[in-house]
């Protein structure tokens, strides 16, 4: 925890000035004391309160910026008196006082102006801008005093200061790919489509596919769950996306694409999944030529060979690919595999590489004589690869050869074991079994409400806190799975509870496939060994989490073979963050992020959602809109898509429950 001057964030009553340092109390919270690794913090202020650092800040102009900042960012709607004029009056007044203009009816005028945006302002920024200004305004008094009654500036009014600023919201903070959300929703809302679509596209290129297939973490922390429920985010994006491919638009990118620069740069990236998408996409907006190599016949990674058609149609995703092939400075070769020599090769040519290949080996049950080569065992990521590749592409043959009228179990817990078996139904399976160590609340958690229910509609039987202990097979061909038991014992010291064994509760499945899907991992055999790059525990590839470079300069990596088994917006948002470091790296060969991402970062371990908040000024209540979904006997033998999406006044009315929760943060350094 930070040592700190003063403190009025979130409730808390720090005042360290006058004491010992022994004495001194430290924050409760994550605040950013020091902003990069050779720049302090002087202070930082927020919606929520100020941390102050350094003894000598100047409280007055540190208020004036804040006010500033409100003007800047132009997150004020204007639809709203307070909000559109609120905020240049608590400017013009501060610097009036901070230029020792002011008087005290001045200060007067500030408080009754913070009140009223406080109380009435209709969106969280308007409400929430006033209130570290006050606190400045009464723990710092004297200064303010002393600018009105010696008509004099404040210390530092005049002084070269930095102040860096940062507009966020709890949703956009939880978000790894931080989309400006409430900026998405807006365009929804005033059905201008293509201000939605083009928020979006600012941080996340892969709009149709995060529209669908999102696990959608940023729900997890909307303001408007204190209240009642969270508004239906993710399904809010799809419609941008949708509006520009229904409409035969031409793709509507964030910004102008720059020509190709005829500089000689270049960049490599292996792997043409999300994360080589995503990074190819931001870099070749800037000109930067990308060449982009996979090992598949075709583009688009785990979510074209993996995630089924039903979830989300290659014909939508095709369209985000074809969003970042269009680009100028963007080259594809597929069936294009980079093993160790080539990715030396690459090394040597390019001016940077980033490493974005997937995690498709499928890791074992670790069950006693489980062997690969053993006829009814298929790994989850083969299976999943034969199912897509034939309805999607009409490449090999059709999975309803093998899994017809056979009995199915698969052994996972996450997105990947749900495709596995929800897939199954539709090839034909006579019955499809899910065995998972732990129960209904984490599947759910793990994956989505949605996904685990529509699979129970379906018909897939779920068995919860078991384990496959032994395979066992007649002439190498697999006939029965023994089947171990568990339970949930609490923890006597209020730790986790942990998964015991119930002795004697082992029971029989007879079955024809057994589909192991609890994990994957990447195949490491494309790195030289003489590069010695360092790995993680659990066998990826080792950056430090911000700037995605491994031990070896030049050579990024972000996705699954960084982090291991994600989902696509933890990889959009990390490959965004290295195409944006390699933009820079290509030229001055030094790895260094933009002010934006170290206040994203900071903002990230101070956490901007607040659960226990106790929302006011909003009519609760407001039911969350429920998109139409196929009918079970409609969709569970085809692959038609299942979410149709929201009507029109659906999309509408749910947009209109967003709280528009727009917060400004700021560190003086």
């Amino acid at each position: 925890m930070a040592k700190v001057i003063l403190s009025t964030w979130r409730g808390e009553e720090i005042d360290n000035r006058g004491k010992p340092l022994e004495d001194w109390a430290e924050s409760g919270y994550k605040v950013p004391e020091t902003y990069d690794a050779d720049t302090k913090s002087r202070a930082f202020i927020g919606w929520d309160g100020v941390v102050i650092f350094d003894e000598n800040i100047d409280a007055v102009r540190l208020a004036m910026e804040y006010a500033a900042q409100y003007q800047k960012y132009s997150e004020a709607c204007g639809r709203c008196a307070p909000g559109r004029w609120g905020g240049r009056i608590l400017y013009d007044l501060l610097d009036k006082i901070a230029r020792g203009e002011g008087s005290f009816e001045d200060i007067e005028h500030l408080k009754e102006v913070s009140q009223t945006m406080m109380l009435t302002s209709k969106c969280e920024i308007g409400r929430t801008v006033p209130k570290p200004i006050l606190d400045l305004m009464e723990k710092y008094k004297e200064q303010f005093d002393e600018c009105i009654t010696e008509n004099k500036k404040s210390k530092e009014y005049d002084e070269q200061r930095g102040y860096i600023a940062k507009i966020t919201a709890p949703c956009m903070d939880m978000c790894p790919s931080h989309v400006d959300i409430p900026a998405y929703i807006e365009g929804v809302r005033d059905m201008v489509f293509t201000d939605s679509l083009q928020a979006t596209r600012q941080t996340m290129p892969l709009a149709h596919t995060c529209g669908r297939v999102c696990p959608h973490p940023c729900e997890d922390a909307c303001r408007r769950a204190n209240l009642d429920e969270p508004v239906s985010i993710m399904e809010l994006k799809r419609l941008g996306a949708d509006y520009e491919t229904d409409h035969g638009l031409g793709f509507l990118h964030p910004q102008e694409p720059k020509p190709l620069r005829n500089d000689g740069k270049k960049v490599a990236i292996v792997g043409a999944g999300p994360a080589g998408l995503t990074a190819a996409y931001y870099l070749g907006l800037e000109g930067i030529k990308v060449d982009i190599f996979e090992e598949l016949p075709v583009l688009g990674g785990e979510v074209a060979v993996g995630v089924p058609q039903y979830r989300m149609p290659i014909e939508k995703y095709n369209k985000d690919i074809e969003l970042v092939t269009s680009l100028e400075a963007v080259d594809v070769y597929t069936n294009h595999k980079v093993d160790a020599n080539r990715l030396k090769e690459l090394d040597k040519e390019y001016d940077a590489v980033l490493l974005a290949f997937g995690t498709r080996l499928s890791k074992k049950v670790r069950a006693e004589n489980e062997r690969e080569d053993m006829e009814g065992y298929w790994g989850a990521i083969s299976m999943l690869d034969k199912v897509n590749l034939w309805h999607k592409y009409k490449i090999g043959s059709p999975a309803s050869n093998e899994l017809k009228d056979k009995v199915v179990v698969c052994v996972g817990g996450g997105f990947t074991s749900m495709d596995v078996v929800r897939c199954s139904i539709r090839e034909g399976a006579k019955k499809v079994i899910m065995l998972y160590r732990r129960d209904e609340k984490t599947i759910i958690r793990n994956t989505t409400y949605e996904e685990y229910h529509e699979a129970v509609e379906e018909g897939v039987e779920f068995i919860f806190h078991s384990a496959v202990s032994k395979i066992v097979d007649e002439n190498n061909k697999l006939k029965k799975l023994i089947v171990n038991r568990f339970e949930l014992v609490p923890d006597p010291n209020g730790g986790r509870p942990q998964l015991v064994k119930i002795e004697g509760g082992d029971f029989e499945i007879e079955c024809d496939w057994l589909i192991p899907a609890v994990s994957q991992s990447a195949d490491l055999s494309i790195l030289p060994e003489e590069w010695n790059l360092e790995l993680t525990s659990w066998n990826t590839l080792l950056t430090n989490g911000r700037d995605y470079m491994t031990s070896r300069p030049g050579l990024f990596a972000a996705g699954d073979c960084e982090y291991g088994p994600m989902t696509i917006v933890n990889a959009v948002g990390q490959a965004k963050r290295a195409a944006s470091v390699i933009s820079r790296y290509i030229y001055d060969g030094k790895v260094s992020l933009t002010d934006e991402e170290i206040m994203e970062d900071h903002l990230n371990r101070l956490k901007v959602y607040d659960k226990n908040e106790k929302i006011t000024g909003w009519m609760p209540g407001i039911p969350r809109n429920v998109s139409e979904k196929l009918e079970v006997d409609e969709r569970k033998d085809n692959n038609l898509e299942v979410n149709l999406g929201f009507t029109g006044e659906q999309a509408v009315a749910e947009a209109e429950r967003c709280m528009r929760c727009y917060y400004i943060s700021m560190v003086a350094v």
